[in-house]
């Protein structure tokens, strides 16, 4: 039984978003078929970045095309979160909040360039 956990995100630009996950979230390459699909890992997770020309990317029996965006989201564990957002908002990157401290830890919304959401978290101690 595999231990990877495998994710889709649909993206509007293949190469673009494989570019975004492994030059600021450590994200390595697996493969790159764009401009329909790549795919990246980090740890156990295999994020699928599936492109408007993917057979993901088909439309439904009702015509609605499957696109980016939404609520749903990966979640990354980080050391320090405050630097982790200083470092990648002064790389140009956009979230969608600001940090928010809960009962578990502190977290913020990164948004890919597609509309995805990365949800980074720190625990808390």
């Amino acid at each position: 039984m595999s231990t990877t956990v495998n994710v889709r995100y649909m993206v509007n630009d293949v190469n673009e978003a494989l570019a975004w996950y492994t030059k600021h979230l450590g994200f390595k390459q697996l493969s790159n078929h764009a401009p329909a699909f790549a795919d990246v890992t980090r740890g156990a997770l295999r994020l699928l970045l599936s492109g408007p020309t993917s057979s993901a990317g088909r439309p439904m029996p009702d015509g609605e095309r499957p696109g980016p965006g939404g609520w749903n989201r990966i979640h990354l564990i980080v050391e320090d979160l405050a630097a982790e957002v200083a470092r990648l908002r002064a790389a140009g990157l956009s979230f969608r909040n600001e940090i928010v401290k809960g009962p578990g830890g502190f977290q913020i919304l990164l948004v890919d360039p597609s509309g995805n959401l990365v949800e980074l978290f720190q625990p808390a101690q």
